[in-house]
């Protein structure tokens, strides 16, 4: 198993794959475009774990400076291990390298944010040593 430090446009019909069984159907049809708007923005990091040239796993950071804390935040937006490959290390090295690459971005904090229904995740983010914390409030915007 190996990391690849960045994702590439390669990468997304497998990426489109992993969220599909995520529960977010339907990305194929603009994980392209996604894939390179993240790429290009300075504060975004879209990692790849591979095994054998083929991608097994996924995690996006996002780097969030803070004005009221010492220490930053890195926030994982998405996270998914192909559901062949868990329980083998795969979502573990990805969060340490997530971990350790928030570090060298001054971020003294990585924050989830995982919906109730997913208590198998709930389960691996306390064995990483994550605790929960407050309410996630949400308001969607129209699109006129």
């Amino acid at each position: 198993m190996s990391l690849i430090p960045k994702a590439t446009v390669a990468d997304a019909p497998v990426i489109a794959t992993l969220f599909d069984a995520l529960g977010y159907p339907g990305t194929k049809d603009f994980i392209h475009d996604k894939i390179l708007q993240l790429t290009c923005h300075p504060d975004e990091h879209l990692l790849v774990c591979a095994e054998e040239q083929t991608v097994i796993g996924v995690i996006s950071l996002h780097f969030i400076p803070q004005l009221a804390l010492r220490g930053d935040f890195c926030r994982i937006n998405y996270f998914c291990v192909d559901s062949q490959q868990r329980g083998k290390g795969t979502g573990k090295l990805l969060k340490k390298y997530a971990a350790r690459l928030a570090k060298e971005k001054g971020c003294d904090r990585l924050e989830v944010h995982c919906h109730s229904r997913r208590t198998d995740a709930h389960r691996f983010y306390s064995r990483q040593g994550y605790t929960e914390s407050q309410i996630y409030f949400v308001k969607t915007l129209s699109r006129n």
